[in-house]
């Protein structure tokens, strides 16, 4: 696979169940290395980015959303206690999640802890509360992989303007996708 993006570019992939789509997600955020060639990101290779300053640059949203232990705001900032409040509110508005945060009981501070069983959000709030992590702090590059897989049409709304936004302001995003409205803010498919 070989492809090239610029900055404010949108590409959707689609393919089959098990054609690579996941496995290119990680690849590009660095989760997993490539067994041959090379991911780069602004002409350098993933592992030539100080990781800190990388994690910063980019947003991704796996197709399995886990939420750690702690409150809605720390999974939000990534745990990042140098993220600001605002880039917490930011992030969250932009993923159409803020109004539904504000209606539980302690909003921004409610504790998750899906081990223990205390996980007081369905799958579709959990999945947008994903999304805000991945856009907190605007990153330069944005990776989706199935990002609407739980979403009601509210939720596709909301990532349908996220994406845009986010492209209006110079990120390059990708969405891996099964679902034709995870599509419709892009504007180059492979």
């Amino acid at each position: 696979v070989s492809f090239e993006l610029a900055p404010g570019e949108g590409l959707g992939v689609i393919g089959a169940s098990a054609s690579g789509k996941s496995t290119l997600a990680r690849l590009l955020t660095g989760a997993l290395a490539p067994d041959g060639g090379e991911v780069r990101l602004d002409g350098a290779t993933l592992e030539q980015w100080d990781p800190a300053r990388l994690g910063r640059c980019l947003g991704y949203l796996p197709q399995s959303v886990e939420l750690l232990p702690g409150t809605i705001r720390d999974n939000i900032a990534r745990f990042d206690p140098g993220t600001s409040d605002t880039a917490v509110l930011e992030a969250a508005d932009l993923a159409g999640v803020h109004e539904m945060i504000l209606r539980l009981p302690e909003g921004y501070g409610t504790a998750i802890d899906p081990a223990s069983g205390r996980m007081p959000l369905s799958g579709g709030q959990v999945q947008r509360i994903g999304l805000a992590r991945a856009l907190c702090g605007r990153p330069r590059l944005l990776v989706l992989d199935e990002p609407n897989s739980n979403l009601d049409v509210a939720g596709d709304m909301a990532l349908t303007r996220a994406i845009t936004v986010l492209r209006e302001g110079g990120t390059t995003v990708v969405v891996m996708a099964h679902r034709p409205s995870a599509l419709a803010a892009v504007d180059k498919v492979m």
